[in-house]
């Protein structure tokens, strides 16, 4: 008796702490980072058409309100020019529902871009990345940015880790203090996810965006002298977590959500 009585309460532990996990997982969003890859200026035209006037409509109508359009300080070549959208996902099913199905079925205002010819196609190549969201931030954030979206700055940070261990450690890492210094020193954060399929794995991908580039390059250096990220950084625990840094500078489109 006594030991069903043990077996029964250990039961109900393993379920309560199974539900408390499922309900953590299901509350982290999962994030896309679509990428476009162009190399004309007609091109940049028909994506921007069928991002503002069919796909952020569309995303609106299914509850996500918040669509980000980003594309990279301009240089002097189109060569190397891409377009990125962000899109925040609430669930894995709604992500999985949406890839499956948005372009099957014709978007209103999406005719030119979804029925464009194989020899004028909207764009070189087509590239997606799919983040989980960090536990220390399981949504994501609007900027508290007042100044001209011309003049603003997003900046995109790729980290990767030499073993899946170290990715994880980083991700910890963040979790256990990183992201609550950003938040103090106002960093306005879009995202911070884990890359769960990319092209450079293992690897975590964040956004911060500042009012210019100005306010972008003091945040960093007060970010560098802060006593608290100094006693993260020489903390033991996290040593030579990340093999790999890229940052990638954005500014929104006008018609972006974020």
């Amino acid at each position: 008796m006594k030991f069903r009585f043990l077996l029964g309460a250990y039961m109900v532990l393993v379920l309560a702490s199974f539900n408390l996990y499922a309900q953590e997982n299901m509350s982290r969003h999962i994030f896309e980072i679509k990428i476009y890859q162009i190399s004309s200026e007609e091109q940049e035209a028909k994506i921007d058409d069928f991002l503002k006037n069919a796909y952020i409509p569309a995303m609106h109508q299914k509850g996500i309100d918040h669509i980000g359009v980003f594309k990279p300080i301009k240089t002097d070549s189109l060569a190397d020019k891409c377009i990125y959208v962000f899109t925040p996902f609430p669930t894995v099913e709604t992500y999985m529902e949406t890839v499956s199905n948005l372009h099957l079925s014709s978007l209103p205002s999406g005719k030119d871009y979804q029925d464009a010819s194989y020899k004028q196609p909207p764009f070189d190549r087509q590239e997606a990345i799919v983040l989980k969201a960090f536990s220390g931030m399981p949504g994501y954030g609007i900027p508290k940015l007042k100044g001209p979206k011309k003049e603003r700055i997003y900046e995109l940070r790729s980290y990767e880790s030499p073993t899946e261990k170290l990715f994880h450690n980083k991700v910890k890492m963040f979790n256990s203090g990183e992201i609550d210094i950003f938040d103090r020193l106002n960093f306005n954060a879009i995202f911070y996810g884990e890359v769960v399929a990319g092209p450079q794995m293992p690897n975590l991908m964040y956004m911060t965006s500042f009012e210019n580039i100005e306010a972008g390059k003091a945040a960093w250096k007060s970010f560098g002298n802060d006593p608290g990220w100094i006693k993260l950084r020489d903390d033991k625990i996290y040593q030579n977590n990340v093999s790999h840094i890229d940052i990638t500078l954005l500014y929104p489109a006008e018609y972006s959500d974020l």
